[in-house]
């Protein structure tokens, strides 16, 4: 089993959004919603400290880089070699790569096992609440995007931006974000995550009502 020391080598301290807190963070939902549901707590423990470890911050300018869309796989490849050398049998170490490949929310492989939708329910309580609001700000500041940009009614709609528009932390929360709760598949993990998606909610009507104010032209004198 990697170690949270080695763990910690391994995932950047200084990514404020996908770095060495971000996997503590994640590591103990998933150990404590593997305990709740009966997923294998070993197999959760060791996809939960690999899941980011190929990094998984966007290039300045780009919401998703090419090497932000394959960090997953990255990810799971260096949890294969890892395992190996610790002599975890195929099994298992497959076992924990599906995992790694099917936690992000826009993972072309679904979480089909216990232990996977596991970490991907862990990894997405992350994203709402206190947490889930800095970290998306945090990630436009990485990308080089504003905090907020008033959506184009085409993103509104579609969730497509218009040519030169901006994807800011608010276009991510309302493609994004405020739609996690639909996609969490255990119950305790759906029990936590109405008690942050209220706070993020909040958080980023909040920020458009004030973007919106800002936006009223000035009163004459």
């Amino acid at each position: 089993m990697p170690t949270y020391a080695e763990a910690q080598e391994w995932n950047s301290p200084d990514d404020p959004v996908h770095g060495w807190d971000h996997v503590q963070r994640v590591c103990a939902l998933a150990e404590w919603l593997a305990q709740q549901v009966g997923a294998d707590v070993e197999i959760v423990r060791a996809a939960a400290l690999l899941h980011d470890v190929a990094g998984a911050a966007p290039e300045a300018g780009e919401a998703e880089s090419a090497g932000r869309a394959a960090h997953e796989q990255a990810s799971a490849e260096f949890a294969r070699h890892r395992l190996a050398e610790e002599g975890w049998s195929l099994p298992r170490i497959e076992a924990v790569l599906h995992c790694i490949r099917s936690h992000r929310f826009r993972s072309a492989e679904p979480p089909a096992t216990l232990e996977a939708r596991v970490l991907f329910d862990a990894d997405k309580l992350d994203v709402v609440g206190a947490f889930g609001a800095a970290r998306t700000i945090a990630y436009a500041v990485q990308a080089g995007t504003p905090i907020y940009a008033r959506p184009s009614e085409r993103f509104l709609s579609s969730g497509e931006v218009e040519p030169g528009e901006a994807h800011s932390a608010y276009h991510e929360y309302w493609f994004k974000l405020r739609k996690i709760l639909e996609r969490l598949h255990t119950e305790p993990a759906r029990v936590l995550g109405r008690e942050r998606q209220a706070v993020l909610t909040a958080f980023f009507e909040a920020l458009a009502a004030e973007a919106a104010l800002a936006e009223q032209p000035p009163h004459p004198g």
